[in-house]
């Protein structure tokens, strides 16, 4: 069983997140609170595995309460706001919750602590049995649009993003963060998901955290990519790959 602290200052929140921990059978509620001071008490004497923590609450915040809590259990991040996804991933958070939280998502993060906190064959007994998939229709091998859609940061919101306007996409475990002219946008997607639906050229993943578009890239030098104002690693894994294509002149569509 894993133990459970829920820190946040708002009680409704306190209320929906301890009723989805006593729907999952390998989560036992230790404890809940709106105050973060007695929540990191209650790290540091060792009673909590995980801990469900808010972002933004008087006293002590959510980044403040990481920092001081250090390694002693792992934390979910639960908080409205998605500018907050890089500073969490930072700091090695399991995973970053945006309210309102659905309980799949919710069990999704759940079964991610499952697997780093307890070993495999536990893990694997504590899990519900597999569901068999469905059969899904074949997708096409490339998108015909010149724009995607991404989660925003509330259900059923989905922002449009010219692929013309995008800079750079960095990955952030399973989290991206698309760099465009203006903005940033945090959306919950992986890295590979990303590069599977973005038309190659322009776009080409030159690291294991990094996707970029050619259109954007003003100068290489060795294993460097220089995007505006940012410098971008390329590991040999992908070099072959960029130097053929600009070699051959096909950065651009």
């Amino acid at each position: 069983m894993i133990r459970c602290v829920v820190i946040d200052d708002e009680p409704p929140a306190l209320a929906i997140l301890a009723d989805y921990i006593g729907q999952v059978p390998f989560l036992k509620l230790a404890g809940t609170t709106t105050d973060p001071i007695e929540g990191l008490t209650w790290v540091q004497q060792g009673r909590a595995d995980l801990v469900f923590l808010d972002i933004q609450m008087p006293r002590l915040t959510g980044l403040q309460f990481l920092r001081l809590a250090g390694p002693r259990c792992r934390v979910i991040l639960t908080t409205a706001y998605p500018e907050y996804a890089l500073d969490g991933f930072e700091n090695d958070v399991v995973d970053y919750l945006l309210k309102p939280i659905s309980f799949e998502r919710f069990l999704k993060a759940a079964q991610k602590a499952l697997a780093l906190l307890m070993p495999a064959p536990a893990a694997a007994a504590e899990l519900p049995a597999p569901q068999v998939p469905s059969v899904a229709p074949a997708v096409p091998a490339a998108p015909v649009a010149e724009y995607l859609f991404v989660k925003g940061d509330s259900k059923n919101r989905f922002i449009r993003v010219e692929y013309a306007d995008i800079r750079y996409v960095e990955g952030l475990n399973n989290y991206v963060v698309l760099h465009l002219a203006d903005q940033r946008l945090i959306t919950y997607q992986t890295l590979k998901e990303l590069t599977d639906t973005l038309p190659q050229p322009p776009f080409l993943r030159v690291h294991k955290s990094f996707i970029v578009s050619l259109d954007h890239v003003q100068a290489i030098d060795g294993n460097t990519l220089y995007v505006h104002d940012k410098m971008i690693p390329v590991s040999d894994t992908y070099r072959d790959a960029l130097y053929q294509l600009v070699r051959g002149g096909r950065g651009g569509r």
